[in-house]
């Protein structure tokens, strides 16, 4: 096995945006890169063109919806991982992680290909959950992840949980980036309001776990204290939660924040936005597992000022203490930006694990299973 390709079959719900699916495409492209065969199973999406661009190939079947009639799904992951002899099965989400674990469960163990889970969030406890740590081996993708899976199935051998760290690009994200001078002309010719104001970002799907209340209520205490100060809320609306995104836009005119505020929707040109913005914020009201948004901004050598809970803590004690905030704690978090916002305290430059990092150390232990 050491000296020939591998096959390697990644499963998760679908490809349309978020963390676990730029995970998948990073690996699957480092994969392909080294000269392995890289096979993606999911529901498909608007990132299908992306891996298959990449060299992957992609099944398209709904393996995350949530009905009964997923399990007829195992029968048929059983007989691709035959014809297409599949050496790694890695699941990265629980519903596909219970179809690929009940069709490798199916497998005489001489035969079976490795199983492979990837504890990508800090799920809710319990039975259905305990399913992302039951891979030959786990991986985590920080120490937060790690301890919390412990924490919560403690049956898990610690010896099975490798914490790989999801990477940062580099060439995407490197320290001291100045946007091209004619993306600032076209900036600040739609948005001249921003030349004279300090600007705060919050990047992030437009969903309730990522604290858009808590980031407008902010706003309105620096605006009313006489701060100059814009709030960017820069992510895609959730079509599943149009409630909520309604009730942050009623939460700004209750505010009186109309000249305060915009929704960028989703962007393509997110570095730049971070590089122009005093400050980056994550105020998720749980934690979460690493915080991808945040390491990317300390990347580029822009303050972060986050709840000092799960992955987003982990990464501010390291890189930017200053900017950890007790979480929820209002008053906190507007005397912390307060401060660095009248006292700019800069970044270091911090060597964060690279996504070649993470690929290698994925494929490492791809072979030694």
């Amino acid at each position: 096995m050491a000296d020939r390709p591998l096959t390697v079959l990644q499963l998760l719900p679908a490809l349309e945006s978020g963390g676990v699916e730029r995970g998948t495409l990073e690996m699957a492209a480092g994969l392909v890169k080294a000269g392995h065969r890289s096979l993606v199973v999911s529901a498909g999406g608007q990132l299908v063109s992306r891996l298959t661009g990449q060299g992957s190939e992609h099944i398209q079947w709904p393996i995350g919806r949530k009905s009964l009639w997923t399990l007829r799904w195992v029968k048929r992951l059983q007989q691709l991982i035959l014809d297409q002899d599949i050496d790694i099965l890695h699941a990265r989400s629980r519903l596909p992680a219970w179809i690929a674990w009940r069709a490798w469960r199916g497998f005489p163990q001489p035969t079976r290909p490795h199983f492979v889970t990837t504890v990508h969030g800090l799920y809710s406890s319990g039975w259905y959950s305990g399913i992302m740590t039951r891979g030959e081996a786990v991986i985590a993708v920080s120490e937060t992840a790690r301890d919390y899976a412990l924490e919560h199935w403690p049956k898990t051998d610690p010896a099975r949980i490798r914490v790989i760290e999801r990477g940062i690009d580099p060439l995407q994200w490197p320290w001291g980036h100045r946007p091209a001078d004619s993306w600032m002309a076209r900036w600040y010719q739609e948005h001249p309001y921003l030349l004279e104001r300090q600007v705060l970002t919050l990047p992030g799907r437009i969903t309730r776990l990522k604290g858009h209340l808590d980031f407008l209520r902010l706003l309105k205490r620096l605006v009313d204290g006489g701060l100059p100060v814009y709030g960017l809320i820069v992510g895609a609306e959730d079509p599943r939660r149009a409630g909520y995104l309604r009730e942050v836009e009623q939460e700004v005119q209750r505010l009186g924040l109309d000249g305060a505020v915009t929704f960028t929707g989703h962007r393509m040109d997110v570095r730049d936005i971070y590089a122009v913005s005093n400050l980056v914020l994550s105020l998720s009201a749980q934690p979460e597992s690493s915080g991808r948004t945040v390491r990317e901004a300390l990347a580029l050598g822009v303050p972060v000022v986050g709840y000092d809970h799960g992955g987003v803590g982990e990464t501010l004690s390291r890189v930017y203490p200053e900017g950890r905030v007790a979480p929820g704690d209002l008053d906190e978090l507007e005397a912390t930006v307060r401060t660095l916002l009248e006292q700019p305290v800069e970044v270091e430059p911090y060597a964060f694990p690279t996504v070649q990092d993470m690929v290698d150390r994925t494929l490492a232990l791809y072979r030694e299973l």
